[in-house]
């Protein structure tokens, strides 16, 4: 992880405006940490988010569902229209955002986000409820009544932004992930999840350059992916490659009231 620490830096403000990218084509990819030196050392002129004078930030994010999961469930058998509440915490700054993804026509993913009260990273709050309801019309998922979403998952991780040259976009890269429910913890080992956010339709820089390593876009989600680890009864075949092929050598589980 320390070649992070010598690529030139980029602020906030020339990142969102370079590569905001609310619309978009993501890819995820599970890299050992011993590979990330040839993964970023082959893609010139990678520039990495500093604010602060930190390099990378803790994030908490709280997944708000129904009762029955149909978010989860979307994701997991899987629905051509896809959507997740979620409420994100910034650990250094305590800032947090309201958030709505969906996945829209050709895979492209659309996320609004809106700033929130921390203390209610737990709930759609009364303020929130209409600007929730119309994005999840929009995303195809217009029955649901944000009103009744309630906390099922809590992911933290350690993330680090990369701004990629020539207008390719961005990429994360996430560390020392564990998921959270109310009744059980899961925690990943020396594995990165790595996330290419390209314009849509796009392969950018370092797609290219994983691909040419052998790494492929895996099939992993957050959300889904911790849900059916943590969650008896709940089916994990849509994610059970990347859990035992990338996950499993490192992952720890255990049980009792871990929230």
């Amino acid at each position: 992880m320390h070649l992070l620490d010598t690529l030139p830096a980029v602020g906030l403000d020339e990142l969102n405006a370079t590569a905001g990218l609310l619309v978009r084509t993501d890819r995820k990819y599970v890299v050992p940490v011993t590979d990330l030196a040839a993964v970023l050392g082959g893609v010139p002129d990678l520039r990495v988010l500093e604010v602060a004078g930190r390099r990378s930030a803790r994030y908490g994010s709280t997944y708000l569902d129904t009762n029955d999961l149909a978010s989860w469930a979307a994701s997991a058998h899987p629905r051509r229209r896809r959507w997740k509440v979620r409420t994100r915490v910034y650990a250094e700054s305590g800032e947090c955002w309201l958030e709505v993804k969906s996945r829209g026509a050709r895979g492209v993913t659309v996320k609004d986000r809106l700033p929130y009260d921390a203390a209610l990273c737990a709930e759609v709050g009364p303020q929130a409820v209409g600007w929730v309801a119309e994005r999840l019309a929009a995303a195809g998922a217009a029955g649901v009544d944000p009103r009744g979403l309630v906390a099922t998952l809590h992911t933290a991780y350690d993330r680090t932004t990369l701004l990629l040259p020539g207008g390719g976009g961005r990429a994360t890269v996430d560390a020392r992930l564990a998921w959270t429910t109310a009744s059980a913890r899961a925690e990943v080992g020396p594995v990165l999840v790595v996330e290419t956010k390209s314009p849509p339709g796009g392969a950018g820089p370092l797609d290219r350059r994983l691909w040419s390593l052998g790494h492929r876009p895996a099939r992993i989600s957050k959300y889904g992916t911790g849900l059916s680890l943590l969650t008896p009864g709940l089916p994990g075949n849509r994610w059970h490659r990347v859990t035992t092929r990338h996950l499993a050598p490192g992952l720890t589980l255990s049980e009792g009231d871990a929230a």
